[in-house]
């Protein structure tokens, strides 16, 4: 009981000293973040599967070639994962998914890959406590959203080899390219009613923790995948890749909440501004 009193006096002069302590604690625990952090998982994996055959199909060799070596870099993919990859983005496969799905498959395959931006809107607006914002004003930011994630994941290959330079300029360049991505992305699906300063602690926080799960995925992921492959076939493959993306999501729901609490709280809150142009009550989605 003694042990107890002490860290409850502990928390209290903790908490009065930094206020940020208690909020956070609170908005962590009054929050289901890993919840929403696998929904946004869940909502990614079925985004990315009609994306990655949309791009086999539609696309020239030299995307779909730029696409395999960013995976490979991304995951650090060999042998039968390897093999897998290059069938689905392989020169022969072009002619007959275009053929099977057409041009409105491509088009109701991006329209519910918007799903994934939908899930993400959704993450920004609770870590803020905003409302959603209207369909009108938001649908097309999830589009473009969602275009430029796959022009980043595109360009995975060439920024983690630092243009050719190494991994010495490589790092970096990941994570400076991963706190623009962020910043942006927070801005951009939040319909800017918050201004730039106040979303960076949340960008600097996510680009950290998904350039560091990045930086080790290919330790793990190739043994894993392969593994899976062998023993469970395609389900085994589903079930890794999942698990990844749960790991990611949830990094990346925790980084921007915890983000928008320190950036509400003092200190930081002296130094950024909380300017939040909000939309009038016919522009809310509520």
């Amino acid at each position: 009981m003694a042990f107890r009193a002490r860290l409850e006096q502990l928390r209290a002069r903790v908490e009065q000293h930094f206020p940020v302590v208690s909020e956070l604690t609170n908005r962590l625990l009054s929050t289901n973040l890993l919840d929403a952090g696998t929904r946004l998982a869940a909502q990614a994996f079925l985004a990315s599967v009609p994306l990655l055959f949309a791009i086999a199909a539609f696309t020239p060799l030299s995307v779909r070639d730029q696409l395999r070596e960013s995976l490979r870099a991304m995951f650090g993919l060999n042998g039968q994962a390897n093999t897998e990859l290059g069938q689905v983005l392989g020169s022969s496969a072009d002619k007959s998914l275009r053929e099977t799905s057409g041009v409105i498959g491509l088009v109701v395959a991006l329209a519910s890959a918007t799903s994934f931006s939908r899930a993400m809107a959704r993450v920004c607006e609770r870590a803020w406590r905003l409302p959603r914002a209207g369909t009108r004003i938001t649908a097309w930011r999830w589009v473009v959203w969602l275009l430029v994630l796959v022009l980043v994941v595109l360009l995975q290959g060439p920024v983690r080899s630092g243009f050719g330079a190494g991994a010495w300029l490589g790092v970096p360049l990941l994570f400076l390219v991963s706190t623009g991505v962020w910043l942006w992305t927070q801005h951009l699906l939040l319909a800017g009613r918050v201004s730039w300063l106040p979303l960076l602690p949340g960008a600097v926080l996510a680009a950290a923790a998904t350039s560091a799960l990045a930086l080790t995925a290919p330790l793990y992921m190739p043994t894993a995948l392969n593994r899976a492959l062998h023993e469970y076939g395609s389900l085994g493959l589903v079930l890794t890749l999942l698990s990844w993306l749960i790991a990611v999501c949830a990094a990346v729901t925790f980084a921007v909440t915890i983000g928008a609490v320190l950036a509400e709280e003092p200190p930081l809150n002296r130094f950024l501004t909380r300017d939040r142009r909000r939309f009038s009550s016919r522009g809310r989605g509520l």
